[in-house]
């Protein structure tokens, strides 16, 4: 991983400023969706289990609500910072416009560490950061979800707290819920399974055979498991998967030539999608550094974990069998990376499109709320399919009209539509 100083607010402005270029969009456009329309700053204060309280910084950043309310996870990480938020908030507006469904962009943070904090302290932030940005969220103005280290459980301590304030029930206010009390299923599975949608099409088109690819993944949390999952069951090979060790402060990779076992994995895996070495090694894995992963010999790389994995340093260590690359982390690529992946011809299948399963399985929970109707598994992972499988469709086509990258032809349609929706309502 890169040690030189990273800002993923300037991957993505840069990312946009890109793409708005080739539009054509006139300044006033430009200006208003390269900034956040909105965030919001706060100070959560928690009593701790040892009677001490302790101040934990929050945010919430609401980038563009034109095409409909702001949707986006919010994140507990002890490294996060605005520009973080700012990003992936624009990232959302693009995902949620590239696949085509009626939300704009959000995101949420607070810096914490909850692998140092008690599950009554984490509800105590959960509880104090929806108190303080109650009257700016709602089903008609900004959907929460789980993003890294957040999960079901904190969602439904935000969802309580929310109603608590506004005397009510409102299940569509919070996606990511547990099922039984407003959540969807089919969820778990969403972001990953989607992963491997797209990735199914895109080796569709470029006739190759699931069934003779190996790939390699980065992480091994929500995302990572379930794309391997889907992805064995196509018939493929995950040849590693690369994941952070708490103990030891550092990231590792679990490599198998032959295969890896994802049930076996999961069996010694902790919550936070930490391996244990030792039954690991035990089991037949090499363990190898946390950035070998992706000079390991495969067809398809997955980089699932966080920002900024794939750079200029690392990029070049890509093995050569390489053919496709599917982002299933937001932001994992700096734009050095992408032109070492242009010049090696790499298949790119972009962040905000190949992830996008997770917020479109968030809209169908929004939906399924708002109704008070829910739907079966099988129909709710259909219609994942089907949605994720035309926007991967639409995407690819213009990148082949064109001629142009997968990523520019998927921001290309994501700004479009966004820009088209500023002008209708008269905002530039």
């Amino acid at each position: 991983m890169a040690n030189k100083p990273f800002n993923a607010f300037k991957l993505a402005q840069d990312q946009f400023d890109s793409v708005a270029e080739q539009l054509g969009l006139d300044q006033a456009t430009k200006d208003l969706l390269r900034n956040p329309d909105r965030e919001y700053h706060f100070n959560i204060p928690v009593r701790m289990d040892d009677g001490t309280v302790k101040v934990f910084k929050g945010f919430r950043v609401q980038h563009n609500d034109a095409r409909g309310p702001c949707k986006g996870g919010i994140r507990f990480h002890p490294q996060e910072t605005v520009d973080t938020v700012r990003a992936l908030a624009m990232w959302m507006t693009w995902k949620c416009s590239v696949v085509d469904i009626p939300l704009g962009g959000g995101k949420g943070g607070v810096i914490c560490d909850p692998h140092n904090l008690s599950m009554r302290e984490q509800e105590g932030i959960c509880r104090g950061w929806v108190r303080q940005i109650a009257r700016n969220v709602g089903p008609v103005q900004d959907v929460p979800a789980p993003d890294v280290m957040t999960s079901g459980q904190h969602m439904v301590w935000i969802m309580d707290e929310y109603e608590k304030i506004h005397g009510g029930k409102f299940p569509g206010f919070i996606t990511g819920k547990p099922v039984g009390i407003g959540g969807s299923l089919g969820r778990t599975e969403a972001t990953g399974y989607g992963v491997i949608y797209v990735l199914r099409e895109a080796l569709r088109e470029m006739g190759i055979d699931i069934k003779s690819t190996r790939a390699a993944f980065q992480g091994f949390g929500n995302v990572s498991q379930y794309a391997v999952k889907l992805y064995k069951e196509y018939g493929g090979t995950p040849v590693c998967v690369s994941c952070w060790d708490q103990e030891d402060q550092k990231s590792y990779t679990f490599s198998k030539k032959q295969g890896i076992d994802i049930d076996a994995l999961l069996n010694i895996t902790d919550r936070f999608g930490g391996i244990d070495k030792k039954q690991a090694q035990a089991a037949g894995y090499e363990i190898l550094p946390g950035d070998a992963w992706i000079e390991q010999e495969a067809d398809i790389l997955i980089p699932a974990a966080l920002e900024n994995q794939v750079t200029g340093e690392t990029a070049p260590k890509i093995h050569k069998n390489v053919k496709i690359m599917v982002e299933g982390a937001n932001g994992p690529t700096t734009i050095e990376a992408d032109k070492v992946l242009k010049e090696r011809g790499i298949f790119i299948i972009p962040d905000f499109l190949a992830n996008a399963g997770g917020v479109m399985c968030s809209y169908f929970e929004q939906v399924q709320c708002n109704m008070n109707y829910f739907w079966p598994k099988d129909e709710v992972l259909g219609k994942l399919d089907a949605k994720m499988t035309d926007a991967y469709l639409k995407v690819s086509g213009l990148a082949r009209k064109k001629k142009i990258y997968m990523r520019d032809a998927a921001y290309m349609i994501a700004i479009q539509r966004v820009a088209e929706s500023c002008k209708m309502r008269g905002w530039v």
